[in-house]
């Protein structure tokens, strides 16, 4: 990836256009890592969340890069903090019966050890809490991380609400620099939070883009595309995302798919184009 493959945030945290995400992958997930950084990919998702993740593989695929010579300067590195709901009872990062601030300080630390690195480029949020305080209860112990340089930024995941991202923005200190949504019709694409974010330079990242939208790429526009341009129909649309400076996360396993992945920016959509395609997401 070259510079022209980045987005630059509002806490000066370069973050590659296209991120590779590491749920579900279980025993290959260090292989994968490997391998995905091996290809090109410098931006890695994960979570300190054994339900889902496997984040000690990740930090053994990034270490053996490492030791290939790849500097960690050259990685973007983003892990989360799940709060309970969201983990399995049995495999829990943290104390429970912790309060929500020393979860978070110990979550943290616990990637830390898993990913083998001194810092986060991005901490995130995994969802919104139940309680509104709680959210800015665990947010403010996140700033703590921030502020000691555990982690360069903070950000959001799977928060849907405009009112919810709204007052957490107006009521912390460190404003949210990504948020990190499925991006699906049964939101309306997140418009109404993309315009948010737009508005106050907050990068919006994307998940499930292929997956929930296989209607997109099944349409005639999408496959008209993909034919002008000699690529497959998940191609055009990384592109047209990466256009419109939203950053699409992939879980590709096979090589010749990250290869696929990586290769959109080896051509660009006409203005045009990316208009024709984004009537689709209206629909």
């Amino acid at each position: 990836m070259n510079v022209n493959d980045f987005l630059t945030s509002a806490y000066g945290v370069q973050i590659p256009r296209i991120i590779y995400g590491t749920a579900w992958k279980k025993d290959a997930t260090a292989t994968l890592v490997e391998q995905a950084i091996g290809l090109g990919f410098r931006g890695i998702d994960t979570a300190c969340q054994p339900k889902h993740y496997n984040e000690a593989g990740v930090g053994d695929g990034v270490a053996a890069c490492l030791h290939r010579g790849i500097d960690r300067s050259e990685l973007y590195l983003q892990s989360k903090f799940t709060p309970l709901s969201g983990q399995d009872p049995a495999r829990l990062p943290y104390d429970p019966n912790a309060d929500l601030s020393a979860q978070v300080a110990q979550s943290f630390q616990a990637s830390l050890k898993n990913l083998q690195t001194a810092y986060l480029d991005c901490l995130v949020l995994h969802s919104p809490l139940a309680n509104p305080p709680h959210t800015l209860e665990v947010w403010r112990a996140m700033e703590q991380i921030f502020h000691s340089g555990g982690a360069k930024q903070l950000g959001i995941s799977n928060c849907y609400d405009l009112r919810q991202l709204e007052l957490l923005y107006e009521n912390v200190t460190i404003k949210p620099a990504v948020i990190q949504n499925r991006f699906y019709a049964e939101t309306q694409y997140d418009r109404t939070i993309r315009d948010f974010c737009r508005k106050h330079r907050i990068i919006y990242q994307s998940f499930w883009t292929l997956t929930a939208n296989p209607n997109i790429l099944a349409h005639p526009t999408l496959q008209t595309l993909a034919a002008k341009y000699r690529r497959s129909a998940a191609q055009l649309f990384f592109r047209y995302l990466s256009q419109i400076d939203i950053i699409p996360l992939t879980g590709a396993t096979s090589e010749n798919h990250i290869r696929e992945d990586l290769a959109i920016f080896d051509f660009e959509l006409t203005a045009d184009e990316c208009n024709a395609v984004d009537r689709l997401l209206c629909l």
